[in-house]
């Protein structure tokens, strides 16, 4: 798993190499509170709106990653306003494109069993999927994207079954295969 959690550039680029179709799958878009490690990550005042985006990416059906953007709801109107039209396209379609956006380091962290993003993830993914997140889904990367003065944290929550496949760009398609008896 550690190739994936220190894996620089686009996530979804990488997926998107693993199989035939690549999807963004919304879960939930818009205004909520932010969490602690979001607070101090974008180094916000507890006042004010919070945008958050949560999404799953699939590759051929499979649901591989969770994702939370967060930030300021006052950037929306400006340095990330394309964020609210963004649908179900990649993230990295405005991360990647414009070279004034610069990502801090990646920092990988393992979730809390029972933390609240562990237990917000698991009822969406549930609702989702139609079957329940592997237990052993806990190996998370954060990272905060700065655009124009206005920050952006991006936590990716990776499927276990993703640390027997290179996230490696070169070469061709890998497939997505799962253990037997994975409930991906």
């Amino acid at each position: 798993m550690r190739a994936w959690l220190r894996a620089p550039g686009s996530l979804s680029r990488r997926l998107a190499r693993l199989g035939q179709h690549f999807e963004v799958q919304i879960l939930r878009q818009g205004t909520q509170p932010l969490r602690a490690q979001e607070l101090k990550a974008l180094g916000l005042p507890r006042r004010g709106c919070t945008f958050v985006r949560e999404v799953i990416l699939r590759v051929d059906g499979t649901p591989l990653v969770w994702a939370r953007s967060s930030l300021h709801a006052s950037a929306l109107a400006g340095p990330w306003r394309s964020l609210k039209g963004l649908g179900s396209r990649p993230l990295a379609n405005l991360l990647y494109a414009d070279p004034r956006v610069k990502r801090s380091e990646l920092q990988p962290r393992r979730l809390s069993r029972n933390g609240h993003t562990r237990r917000q993830m698991k009822k969406q993914w549930l609702q989702a999927t139609g079957v329940p997140p592997s237990a052993q889904m806990l190996w998370s990367r954060n990272s905060v994207f700065s655009r124009g003065g206005a920050d952006l944290r991006v936590m990716e929550l990776f499927v276990p079954d993703l640390a027997g496949i290179s996230p490696k760009l070169g070469g061709g398609k890998q497939s997505v295969r799962t253990r037997p008896g994975s409930k991906l």
